[in-house]
């Protein structure tokens, strides 16, 4: 069977570190052709980690998608605002698609590339990876099979992570909604997903409450300067106090985000001069910092989830209630326990796991990705790509409710946005 070519637009950490190792790890499953992204250093590395000729190296996407059809498939893993236009260019193009979460900010743009995906018959595989766990899975088996019943309601915490949150939320590229998108859809839209994947049922309304509560100006400590490089007073106190975070011998990320220079002098200039050395209290970040959402699904089915910021253990938390049983699962500790209620029999299981990213959802994404392709299995890929346009309705509603403060029905949200 022949390989699956690819180009990719995009090579920051996600398009570069997460994704396309697939092809390197799989060399006759997937090849990578071409690729698209602004800058020289980053389009240079992926060109050479990939053997991609100069004259296949664009410095953007409409270049790349400007010209006849150069692989089977496209992954689309520029920043939240940026993934609409060329989406649907790809496309219009003929190439199937992976499309980074959220794949847009917009609803209507949502809608609008599912219905692109069906009208030029492409597989639309988005993002979201937490599915392809074998944690996930092993949750979406139990259920399959009966182990709990009938599924009568979800209790989801996503438990970001205090540090996590001032990286990527506070300091970091998804600080502000106006720039990229709000929480919900950018961090949870994978939970909202989770949830309608597990239920396999329709959302029917939706409600939900949080706020930006800590990291504001009015909770800076007194004299606390703009830069914790400045001779902060409170540097031995404070959690989020940079330096502790990013000028230690850990030179993985969150540390590989701040430069593309991992020494000691890059990283120490870096937090002198660009966002992630700012102090907590003093960003320009309007995303919240802990939100709670309670959906109502057909057939009765309640779900009720969690995002905080302020945890120590970034981990998922999960717990799945039937009629016959229960199910609690931690994803990070990779531990499930199934408990019947008619035996009280207690059962725990720990998933085997590979150790690519997001406990191997990144390369399961990418091998169901490639295998749609090269099993030819386009409408199950369009379909895919359609439940996961409702998973990011959900979401969107979810943050219209937080905002207007009121139960939104999904099918009149849908209304707002038909065609």
């Amino acid at each position: 069977m022949k390989e699956v070519t690819a180009v990719l637009v995009g090579a920051g950490l996600r398009g570069m570190d997460s994704y396309a190792p697939y092809a390197l790890k799989n060399p006759d499953e997937l090849k990578f052709v071409a690729v698209a992204e602004p800058n020289p250093v980053r389009r240079k590395k992926f060109s050479m980690l990939h053997a991609i000729p100069p004259e296949f190296c664009y410095s953007n996407w409409e270049d790349l998608f400007n010209q006849p059809r150069l692989a089977d498939a496209a992954l689309i893993c520029t920043q939240d605002r940026l993934h609409y236009e060329p989406a649907i260019k790809a496309l219009e193009n003929g190439y199937h698609l992976l499309l980074e979460k959220p794949m847009a900010v917009d609803p209507l743009e949502c809608i609008k590339i599912g219905e692109a995906a069906r009208k030029y018959r492409r597989i639309l595989s988005i993002c979201y990876v937490l599915r392809y766990t074998a944690f996930f899975s092993t949750l979406k088996k139990k259920i399959l099979e009966g182990q709990i019943g009938s599924l009568v309601s979800i209790q989801h915490n996503e438990n970001v992570g205090f540090w996590h949150q001032a990286h990527s939320f506070v300091r970091g590229s998804w600080r502000n909604s106006d720039e990229s998108s709000p929480m919900i859809l950018q961090k949870s839209s994978h939970d909202m997903d989770i949830l309608l994947w597990l239920t396999e049922c329709s959302p029917v309304r939706i409600s939900s409450f949080g706020s930006l509560s800590h990291f504001k100006s009015d909770n800076a400590p007194k004299d606390a300067p703009e830069r914790c490089t400045d001779g902060c007073p409170e540097e031995k106190n404070c959690p989020y106090y940079a330096p502790k975070i990013y000028l230690t011998e850990n030179t993985d990320w969150p540390t590989s985000a701040i430069s593309s220079d991992s020494s000691y002098e890059s990283r120490l200039m870096a937090l002198k001069t660009g966002p992630y050395g700012r102090c907590v209290y003093r960003c320009d970040n309007n995303v919240v910092d802990h939100q709670v959402v309670v959906i109502e699904f057909e057939e009765g089915i309640t779900a009720a989830f969690t995002m905080c910021a302020f945890t120590n253990e970034i981990s998922r938390t999960i717990k799945l209630m039937g009629t016959k049983g229960q199910i609690r699962g931690t994803m990070e500790k990779n531990e499930i326990e199934v408990i019947n209620f008619a035996t009280g029999q207690k059962k725990v299981i720990k998933p085997k796991r590979n150790s690519s990213g997001h406990s191997g959802g990144d390369e399961g994404l990418m091998k169901d990705f490639v295998k749609l392709i090269r099993d030819n299995r386009v409408e199950q890929g369009i379909k895919q790509g359609e439940i996961a346009v409702m998973s990011h309705i959900m979401a969107m509603a979810a943050e219209k409710s937080r905002l207007e403060k009121k139960v939104i029905e999904i099918g009149d949200y849908i209304k707002e946005f038909q065609l």
